[in-house]
């Protein structure tokens, strides 16, 4: 079992979000929807929580009420292998009343900050040259979706 998980506080749309979610990624799935008791805050027979996995990753959706909102202080990163990964994932990811926001950024339809980014990036930026640095990481800055390719060539000063 995994030692640490992310627990996402939703109003009451935990179940539909983990249900969209799991539909995006491979290898993820549901692990338990717990419901409430006569003893807990919610209606007896709602939704309290689901347990679920995305790819392999385990996290829990509370409906914890409208008390707290997502912000961008915390995101959810999803590395990709090639640009079509890329492309479909931000565009799962939007879906349905997401938007896009800057530097491979995204907010989903339930207020979520993702961060959906190429696999390389790293190796982008790293290799302790400045300029290369300076040049990948201002086209970041200029792109809403991240390009891979143009990444590359900002890194080989193209």
């Amino acid at each position: 079992m995994q030692k640490i998980a992310n627990c996402l506080w939703f109003d009451n749309q935990a179940e539909e979000a983990v249900r969209f979610y799991t539909g995006i990624f491979k290898n993820s799935r549901i692990l338990e929807i717990v419901r409430n008791t006569e003893v807990t805050p919610g209606l007896t027979g709602s939704v309290l929580t689901v347990f679920f996995e995305l790819d392999g990753q385990q996290f829990m959706a509370l409906n914890g009420g409208p008390a707290f909102k997502f912000t961008e202080a915390i995101s959810l990163m999803v590395r990709c292998d090639t640009q079509a990964e890329l492309d479909q994932t931000w565009d799962k990811l939007i879906a349905g009343g997401g938007a896009p926001v800057e530097c491979g950024w995204l907010k989903d339809k339930y207020g979520l900050s993702w961060q959906v980014v190429p696999s390389i990036l790293p190796e982008l930026l790293g290799g302790g040259d400045p300029a290369k640095v300076n040049r990948v990481m201002a086209a970041v800055m200029k792109m809403v979706k991240l390009d891979i390719a143009e990444l590359q060539r900002a890194r080989n000063g193209a």
